[in-house]
């Protein structure tokens, strides 16, 4: 897989364009680089077969509506997910509680019926 083609891709499917990145790095460190620069270092073949990752995990790129592509630290594969803006739901429920006590995977819906 070659990571410069995975990206743009991924932007395109995003139905969105490399002008509108205002962000590539890692949110965390404050390591950044320009669109340029990301296509120089990102032109290169990588595995990204299951139970092995090359590209860094912390890699996100953010465009100017705030949505963002970043690459899951916890899968076994290696590739792009989206986040899109966010957009409240039109139900509101009050929450009561934010611990499980004896559930294990919790959920707010579930803590609080």
């Amino acid at each position: 897989m070659n990571l410069l083609s995975e990206t743009r891709n991924a932007i395109t499917k995003s139905n969105h364009t490399a002008r509108q990145i205002i962000f590539i790095g890692s949110e965390d460190s404050g390591h950044r680089m320009s669109w340029e620069s990301f296509e120089t270092l990102a032109d290169q073949e990588y595995n990204n077969d299951y139970g092995h990752q090359e590209v860094a995990t912390d890699l996100i790129i953010v465009f100017s509506d705030g949505s963002r592509l970043f690459r899951p630290a916890q899968s076994e594969y290696s590739f792009w997910s989206y986040i899109g803006n966010f957009v409240a739901p039109p139900i509101n429920h009050e929450i009561k509680t934010l611990f499980a006590g004896d559930s294990h995977f919790p959920t707010l819906a579930n803590l609080n019926k």
